[in-house]
């Protein structure tokens, strides 16, 4: 868990996902493409001590899956439904903002 959070304080975003995760994929380019943000992307199964890490934010989540993990300020948003449902209640943007991730 220390690595997790080390790894989610590196930058204003921090995404934690797997490379064959098409969920992960829609939450990235949310954030890259839709948002302008320049999130951190950390792929557990190209890291070596990924499987801990995967353990660690189930942990932290509560419940599966365990990914994608947003990360915002260093602090656990949660998975692609609370990215999605932020978004769309208008919560994200102003979530990024205070999190110096938008200049807008």
């Amino acid at each position: 868990m220390d690595r997790v959070m080390k790894l989610a304080s590196e930058r204003a975003v921090v995404v934690f996902t797997l490379s064959p995760c098409c969920m992960c994929h829609t939450v990235e380019r949310l954030f890259r493409d839709q948002l302008g943000v320049n999130a951190l992307v950390h792929e557990l199964d190209q890291d070596p001590r990924g499987k801990e890490m995967e353990r660690a934010l189930l942990k932290m989540l509560g419940r599966g899956p365990s990914v994608p993990a947003v990360f915002i300020g260093g602090k656990l948003v949660g998975g692609t439904n609370r990215i999605m449902s932020l978004h769309l209640g208008g919560e994200l943007v102003p979530m990024l903002k205070n999190a110096g991730a938008l200049w807008l």
